[in-house]
């Protein structure tokens, strides 16, 4: 048996590491079962079935990613690429649905080659099934998270969310809370130490909102932000990570500063004050009116 025959009926994951020219990392989802309908035989109308999916992904070459979540081709960009392959529409064809998934993960800039693998489990005593292999770069632009609602929320509205929480989580689409703190009541000399200091206080304040608003989750890095705005997830937002981080960063570390450099990062629709005073921002405002307090 030549080596192309026994590739052809190997894992995705076997094929990559003996057809790449080059060596490159991979990651891969294996063996994910979604019921679905599909297929274009009469029998197969109005019924759902089974289908098995093997993806891998070769990366392009770059410098290590230090633990940084943000500077990875994420697992989840693989299931999210099937999921929206398979929400467009019904499709009669397995390598329809493949293609649109490879497409879809070769817009991703980290992404060089993919495999994709795809298995009807229910329509006879094994599994019948396409497996395609494509490289990039991907003429499809990367798919870009909705566009949420940054809310700035003062340290004094905070104390108090049963007065807003509410109103504001009952937002429409993806929604970042981006909380104040309370002045750290010293200075120091040295300016990049005080920073800090208050970036982690802001920190401090993002998980004492969180005990008050436990369905909610606190996030510090851009890819779970991104995951959460995909499923319409609310946020409270972690600022220091990712402020330290950027090659762009807020201009101060206040949280007017933070939420307004959030807003022009993600492009959010709008900025809801909670409380707060308006920051410098092009972001359209819009305040979300306490008791005793005018809109």
């Amino acid at each position: 048996m030549t080596d192309e025959t026994r590739h052809a009926f190997e894992h995705p994951q076997a094929r990559a590491a003996a057809t790449a020219p080059a060596l490159r990392d991979r990651i891969l989802l294996q063996d994910h079962v979604i019921e679905v309908e599909i297929g274009a035989f009469r029998s197969e109308r109005g019924a759902t079935q089974r289908l098995a999916f093997d993806i891998v992904a070769e990366l392009t070459p770059s410098p290590p990613a230090g633990d940084d979540v943000d500077r990875i081709l994420s697992y989840d960009r693989l299931t999210e690429a099937v999921a929206d392959s398979l929400a467009v529409e019904r499709l009669d064809l397995l390598e329809t649905l493949a293609e649109r998934i490879a497409e879809r993960i070769l817009a991703e800039p980290q992404a060089e080659r993919v495999f994709v693998r795809i298995r009807k489990l229910d329509r006879g005593p094994g599994a019948l099934g396409v497996e395609i292999m494509r490289a990039g770069p991907s003429t499809r632009p990367a798919s870009r998270a909705p566009r949420p609602v940054v809310a700035l929320v003062s340290a004094a509205a905070a104390a108090r969310p049963a007065s807003w929480r509410a109103a504001l989580l009952n937002q429409e689409g993806p929604l970042l809370i981006c909380v104040a703190a309370d002045p750290i009541g010293f200075a120091l000399d040295d300016a990049a130490v005080q920073g800090r200091i208050e970036l982690l206080a802001l920190d401090q304040a993002a998980w004492r909102l969180s005990a008050e608003l436990p369905q909610v989750e606190v996030r510090d890095n851009r890819t779970e932000i991104d995951w959460a705005q995909r499923k319409g997830a609310p946020t409270i937002w972690a600022p220091a990570r990712m402020a330290v981080s950027a090659l762009d960063g807020p201009s101060g570390t206040g949280a007017a500063d933070l939420a307004a450099w959030l807003a022009e990062t993600l492009d959010a629709r709008e900025i809801v004050l909670v409380g707060a005073a308006a920051p410098q921002t092009s972001r359209p405002l819009r305040r979300l009116p306490l008791p005793g307090e005018k809109a």
